[in-house]
């Protein structure tokens, strides 16, 4: 069967996964495959949809893995199948195939209700009203949703209440509609429904429950205008989101004459082939012996069976796992099993606690033994364990095992040791307890391990947890010594020292570490008693500490010489501040460069320049940027409301609150964040370690975002704050940042590796749950209190200004090594060992209005006026 010749449609999660299994397991190249794709953008990740509208890129939700094995064809929709000939129609031309592949997953289903459709009949849906299925529908949302207030959605289960967060992300008031008396009414039973519905309506969401939406009336542009409910109510809206649940796409099937599900999909068999031998179906459009699933694990468990299949195997469908674990509107939400406890003779054990708002229930058998199934609201750290134990015995006290303690505890941990190995750990991926311990004895010793080598976690993610669970029960413990020094963790290193009041590096390394330290630990120790306020770092022992870059307070480039970087909070400078660094670049010859963080550098200066060029600035106001130390670098920030027309906060003036707040602010890394005065986000606040998007009520914070070599969206941590509650709140967060982030941990992979994450950090800094949050803020209030600039303190003390030479026995003498070429009129390292970039651009030539210098001074020429 050499060169049999393959065609999948569809590019969905589901179709990738059975492309990626085929060519995974047809090493001999039996078949050529061809994926004819709807959209335009090929495979990503459905299941964080509504991440795209939080900031996520569409790239890090893609799912696609270049394989030239592979022809993907997107944007070509197949029109119809000729099974007489065996080939597929598109647009563009006819495919014949071997062997067909239908992967076409759902389509939205928008209920009969009057107005929804656009005013030209054409079978489209009236401007302002939406289906939430693709990023083409997010992008058509966002663009809509700009300059209006309300915002609706109708539907109430998983797909709804994601669409509520969105429109919420948008800055929309919400509402939604949901014809059943309960929000989830699929997933969760009623007392769970009645804990959703009150986290849902103290976010700020309006539910409309137990009620159909009868009539859509536009407005006087053609738009919405407003809802009218079953109930007799009505729901004032500039916008609708219909996710009212999906319908298989199985248009080409019926249009083929294959065989369909009394409820539609294409009806396969044990093996999701359907009534034509060379037809197969998997996904959301495939109705196993009749029945359709909606949910991504069995699609994928389907890919893998048509993959085994094709290569001559027997697999069959397994069953499908419709557990789910969502965070719905900030909300743990898990349903698992017999959840409504439809088999006979069953019994219910519940656990409500209105204090902690959680709510959960676990379904059991007649005689108490066996798990059917269950129920979790609010709380849903014991799902990984519970769901992997259906069907067998309970891991534990069923009140042991709901209580919160008790889930995320002890209780939890020991289920996963008593769980067969057959119970499966990551059901998106089908991925066993034997699978995951097998991978831990051949040498996986951690989560990131473990997620290559045997998918689990890598989908969904709520598997992580009992991850972590099975590398501890295995035995498998990481070393958290910083070095060969210090046994302890950076946070452990911290609290001696602040809690023994340890003042120098001799003094810990003594009393409880070995050695003489090294490039690893003097560094995080110096940071330690910077962030500590113990002495300038130049000061005595600690100036042996630092590394290159704190030794001189510059940044060393390339070829030698260094950065001046001079802070300019808010990007707000004075013409008369913007002539000094004018007049410092051009008497020292340093290149200039304005950054994307609102500042200006200065390259090329030699070490024995830089006290000089500091006083210089100095004298004029300036101080330091901190560009060479793990501190807060920048706040940037757009206009705001004193100039932007959309501007609805003053953005400039709390960004500089907050740089000069948090100026000089030691940490494990560099701290970034940015101030944007509307949701257009201009500062791209996102991006960084704190962002705030001001909004007409306050500002929205979001913490843990980076750019750099694996960039990362910051997520939402608190909406509509007051100024004050923002600045306390960040106040906390850098403080426990500094005091238990591991060495060089940004803040997004110390929020990742947080027991509980996000949640977990609310909870500590909003709620005080460890009881430290009054020691966070003294300690902020200690480092604004006492914060000095080190370059100004330097430039007062000759002790500290004896470093700044490039030889010791001659301080004057430049470094000869040093050389520079001007290069569109700005000097820049000398050509050796540089490239030229092929642009085929034109030389670059002096401006006319800047005049660049004929000749380029010798770099001893920067003189001091």
């Amino acid at each position: 069967m050499n060169g049999n010749r393959l065609v999948v449609v569809g590019n969905g999660m589901v179709g990738q996964r059975f492309v990626e299994a085929l060519r995974a397991r047809d090493t001999d190249g039996r078949w050529r495959v061809t994926v004819l794709g709807e959209e335009s953008r090929p495979a990503y990740d459905r299941v964080r949809l509504s991440a795209y509208l939080d900031g996520v890129g569409a790239e890090e939700l893609s799912l696609h893995t270049p394989d030239e094995g592979v022809d993907h064809r997107l944007a070509e929709p197949v029109r119809a199948i000729d099974r007489d000939r065996r080939v597929v129609r598109t647009d563009v031309g006819e495919y014949p195939y071997d062997a067909l592949v239908l992967a076409t997953g759902s389509y939205p289903f928008v209920p009969p209700i009057d107005g929804a459709a656009g005013p030209d009949g054409a079978g489209g849906l009236r401007p302002g009203v939406f289906v939430y299925r693709t990023l083409d529908d997010l992008d058509a949302i966002r663009d809509y949703a700009r300059g209006r207030r309300v915002g609706t959605v109708i539907g109430g289960g998983l797909l709804g209440l994601e669409a509520a967060n969105a429109l919420r992300l948008l800055g929309l008031d919400t509402h939604l509609v949901e014809f059943a008396p309960r929000l989830m009414p699929v997933q969760v039973d009623e007392a769970g429904g009645a804990m959703l519905r009150r986290y849902v309506e103290e976010l700020g969401v309006v539910p409309h429950l137990g009620t159909a939406t009868t009539a859509i009336r536009p407005g006087a542009d053609g738009g919405v205008a407003q809802l009218l409910l079953g109930s007799g109510e009505t729901v004032d809206t500039d916008l609708v989101v219909i996710a009212a649940g999906i319908r298989p796409r199985d248009e080409l099937a019926r249009a083929a004459g294959l065989a369909l599900g009394g409820r539609g999909g294409v009806l396969v068999d044990q093996g999701c082939r359907s009534d034509d031998e060379r037809i197969w179906a998997v996904g959301e459009c495939a109705a196993v012996d009749g029945t359709c699933f909606g949910l991504v694990a069995p699609g994928y468990a389907m890919a893998e069976v048509v993959a085994d299949r094709l290569l001559g195997g027997t697999a069959t469908f397994p069953g499908a796992d419709t557990a789910t674990k969502l965070k719905l509107l900030g909300v743990d939400v898990a349903s698992f099993g017999d959840a409504h406890g439809i088999t006979p003779g069953s019994l219910d054990v519940t656990w409500i606690d209105p204090a902690a708002r959680s709510y959960a229930k676990l379904v059991l058998s007649d005689d108490a033994k066996t798990l059917l199934g269950g129920v979790l609201v609010g709380d849903a750290s014991a799902y990984p364990t519970l769901r992997a134990s259906v069907g067998g015995p309970l891991p534990g006290p069923p009140l042991a095992l709901l209580a919160p303690a008790g889930g995320a505890g002890g209780g939890a941990g020991a289920g996963v040791a008593a769980l067969p190995g057959s119970a499966q750990v990551c059901s998106c991926n089908a991925v066993t307890k034997d699978r995951i311990v097998a991978a831990i004895g051949d040498g996986c010793a951690d989560v990131p391990a473990l997620k290559a080598c045997t998918r689990a976690g890598t989908s969904c993610g709520s598997c992580v947890p009992m991850l972590k669970q099975l590398l501890a029960v295995s035995g498998v413990r990481l070393s958290k010594a910083l070095c060969e020094h210090f046994e302890q963790s950076r946070q452990e290193l911290f609290d001696l020292v602040r809690v023994r009041g340890i003042r120098t590096f001799s003094q810990l390394v003594a009393e409880y570490g070995a050695g003489r330290g090294c490039d690893i630990c003097k560094p995080v120790v110096a940071s330690i008693l910077a962030s500590l306020g113990n002495g300038h770092v130049l000061d005595g022992e600690q100036a042996t500490l630092q590394d290159t870059n704190d030794h001189f307070l510059a940044n060393i480039q390339r070829d030698g010489t260094y950065s001046v970087v001079p802070r300019i909070p808010g990007g707000e400078i004075t013409p008369e501040k913007l002539i000094v660094i004018g007049e410092v670049a051009r008497d020292f010859n340093l290149y200039t460069k304005i950054t994307g963080g609102q500042r200006i550098d200065l390259f090329g200066a030699r070490v024995e320049q830089l006290p000089r060029i500091w006083q210089r600035l100095v004298d004029a106001g300036f101080e330091s940027g901190h560009a060479y130390g793990k501190a807060l670098r920048t706040v940037k920030s757009c206009v705001g409301s004193t100039w932007c027309r959309y501007g609805v906060q003053d953005s400039v003036g709390l960004a500089i609150a907050l740089e000069l707040r948090y100026r000089g602010l030691r940490a494990p890394h560099k701290l970034k964040s940015a101030v944007s005065g509307c949701a257009r986000e201009c500062a791209e606040a996102r991006s960084k370690d704190f962002g705030i998007i001001a909004t007409d009520q306050g500002w929205n914070l979001y913490l843990g975002g980076n750019g750099g070599f694996r960039p990362r969206h910051a997520d939402l941590f608190a909406t509509d704050l007051s100024t004050e509650d923002l600045v306390r709140y960040l106040d906390r967060y850098l403080m426990f940042y500094i005091r238990t982030a591991d060495r060089l941990q940004r803040t997004a992979g110390w929020i990742e590796a947080m027991e509980g994450g996000l949640d977990h950090l609310r909870s500590v800094i909003v709620d005080d749950s460890l009881g430290l949050c009054a020691e966070l803020d003294a300690a902020m209030a200690r480092h604004v209190a006492g914060y000095a600039d080190e370059w100004r303190e330097t430039l007062d003390d000759p002790e500290r200004l004896r470093r700044f030479t490039s030889f010791v026995n001659a301080p004057d003498t430049p470094d000869p090594s040093i050389s520079f070429a001007l290069e569109r009129g700005q000097p820049v390292p000398s050509a050796a060992g540089r490239q030229a970039v092929p642009l085929g651009l034109p030389t670059a030539r002096p401006s006319s209005t800047m005049p660049a210098p004929a000749t380029l001074p010798s770099v001893g020429e920067g003189v001091l006026r």
